[in-house]
């Protein structure tokens, strides 16, 4: 990790090329050498770009701004460009971390007013990606009870209409690991409850069934860590089963999920491998011979897991997996007991 005086300096530096580029952003805009729609276009641009892979909130803050003044230019005369600006607002809004619903209900806002215009002047594309966003946002405010869950589905299906797997195999992708994670989060009656998950298993195996590995590793990845968590949890007359499709999944996950590319995501996989192994079998054709040998396995995923999870301060999911790794050397010692009285 870096020192903290190299962190707080770039911290500074990146403030500091933030500031500047929102004030040279409104001097253009005060300009009398540029139309009025080239002021607009270049409010939109420097935006988008700020907020396309932001380091810190002040650039998103910052993003909302530029999208802000747009929306006051665009007002009357350019209401395209309008929509695209209170897309882009509410984009950037959802993606500032907060513990309340408001930044969220803001931007819920946004696409709703954004929406009827995209609707009349926007191409299929555009449209279906703020219904997407709208559905994520829905999702999002669904623990705050400011929205329900079948909102954001109806979302996320008119999304569809556009994003087919066929033409949009990365859209299609994200948008049916959403929906799975939308059936996953609704309460059902007890006897319910095989066909959510069920349903979420359908969900992210339609979304897998368009993409490959080589093209869209990351949503690839994101949907066999996914897919792997629910048929881990899925139940069933056929536990082991699921259960070995579940250890192949996060194999495919881990073929991109590496400790050196995207360490966070690496700890998250192999601790959800280690809970899956704490229950599996040695030898899935003799379970009553125990499960040892995969509980060592476990541990050493979970001390790995562990590891990086602090490295990085991710202190929350390293808290549950050292709790993780304290029952499974219990269950070690009891193995460990066995074997001596033997």
């Amino acid at each position: 990790m870096q020192p903290v005086e190299t962190q707080l300096e770039e911290s500074n530096l990146l403030l500091n090329q933030t500031q500047i580029t929102l004030k040279t952003a409104m001097a253009a805009v005060e300009s009398e050498t540029a139309s009025l729609s080239e002021k607009i276009e270049m409010l939109l641009a420097i935006a988008m770009d700020l907020q396309k892979k932001p380091k810190s909130s002040q650039q998103l803050e910052v993003a909302i701004t530029l999208h802000n003044k747009t929306i006051e230019l665009s007002e009357e005369s350019y209401p395209l460009f309008k929509a695209r600006a209170l897309v882009g607002k509410g984009t950037a809004l959802r993606t500032i971390p907060s513990q309340g619903p408001e930044l969220l209900l803001a931007a819920r806002e946004a696409y709703e007013l954004a929406l009827p215009i995209l609707e009349e002047l926007a191409s299929p594309k555009e449209i279906a990606e703020a219904e997407m966003n709208l559905g994520l946002v829905l999702q999002a405010l669904v623990p705050f009870h400011q929205a329900k869950m079948e909102d954001a589905l109806q979302a996320y299906k008119r999304s569809l209409k556009t994003f087919s797997g066929l033409t949009y195999p990365q859209e299609y992708a994200i948008i049916q690991n959403n929906i799975a994670i939308a059936y996953l989060s609704f309460s059902l009656a007890p006897e319910k409850e095989d066909m959510r998950q069920a349903l979420a298993v359908q969900s992210l195996k339609e979304g897998l069934g368009w993409i490959t590995l080589k093209d869209h590793p990351q949503e690839y990845a994101m949907l066999q860590n996914n897919l792997a968590n629910t048929l881990q949890y899925l139940p069933s007359t056929h536990p082991v089963e699921n259960n070995l499709k579940a250890l192949t999944a996060y194999d495919e996950a881990l073929k991109v999920r590496t400790l050196e590319d995207t360490p966070l995501e690496y700890a998250t996989t192999i601790a959800n491998k280690a809970n899956l192994l704490y229950n599996l079998p040695d030898d899935v054709e003799h379970p009553e011979a125990g499960n040892s040998q995969n509980l060592l396995k476990a541990k050493t995923y979970y001390q790995e897991a562990l590891e990086i999870f602090t490295k990085y301060g991710d202190l929350g999911r390293g808290e549950v997996v050292e709790a993780a790794l304290g029952e499974l050397e219990q269950e070690l010692a009891a193995w460990q007991d066995i074997d001596m009285n033997k």
